[in-house]
């Protein structure tokens, strides 16, 4: 971890112990009807857990959890926006591009504190990086429902999968990569998928996982 991203989960870290930030919770959505999905939903616990959904009545939900520093880079940009207390929304005029809802909670339902915004488009920087790490993560959980269901149903397009899976990771796109390391430690050492597709996948759970010490 650099000293940046060191200093950052220092800083959420205490926060979080000095504001009852445990309990803390975020919320996007973005609804756009035409789009692939026209609707989906990340929530982020303080804790690093978290949930993705394609519709708000889905009962099973992907999850995977955060890095550290993963969720304190979140949590610190909601606090900069002063956790969505304040309009978003650009007075510039632009195509429409789906509406985004960001939402913070904090509590254990007896002292529940909450705020949230809706906007198409903001020209907040703070509110683009956030954005940017919401649709990532939407991203990730994507891909990885993606190989799943290769990996379940169709065995020849695992290794398309796990091309689109290398190429968001190198477009540095992927969130909670540590979500994919289970799917690739099956296909890496499973005879039933071809050679190739079980090197890459070999290769791939390498990257994630880091250098060993």
């Amino acid at each position: 971890m650099n000293g940046a991203r060191w200093l950052c989960l220092l800083l959420w870290t205490a926060a979080a112990s000095g504001a009852g930030a445990g309990d803390a919770r975020l919320f996007f959505s973005r609804t756009f009807p035409g789009s692939a999905p026209p609707y989906m939903e990340v929530r982020v616990a303080a804790t690093g857990d978290a949930e993705y959904r394609e519709a708000p009545d889905e009962e099973l939900p992907l999850k995977f959890k955060l890095a550290d520093e993963e969720t304190a880079a979140v949590f610190a940009l909601a606090e900069k926006l002063d956790y969505f207390r304040h309009p978003l929304e650009s007075p510039a005029k632009v195509a429409f591009m789906g509406t985004k809802l960001l939402r913070y909670e904090s509590g254990d339902g007896k002292g529940e504190v909450k705020s949230e915004v809706k906007f198409n488009y903001s020209e907040d920087a703070s509110a683009q990086t956030l954005l940017d790490w919401f649709e990532r993560m939407a991203e990730s959980a994507e891909l990885r429902i993606d190989l799943e269901r290769a990996a379940k149903y169709d065995h020849l397009g695992v290794m398309h999968a796990l091309e689109t899976l290398e190429g968001a990771m190198e477009g540095h796109r992927v969130v909670a990569a540590g979500q994919f390391l289970p799917m690739l430690d099956r296909i890496a050492n499973s005879e039933t998928y071809m050679h190739a597709a079980r090197t890459l996948a070999a290769d791939l759970a390498g990257e994630i996982r880091g250098p060993k010490k």
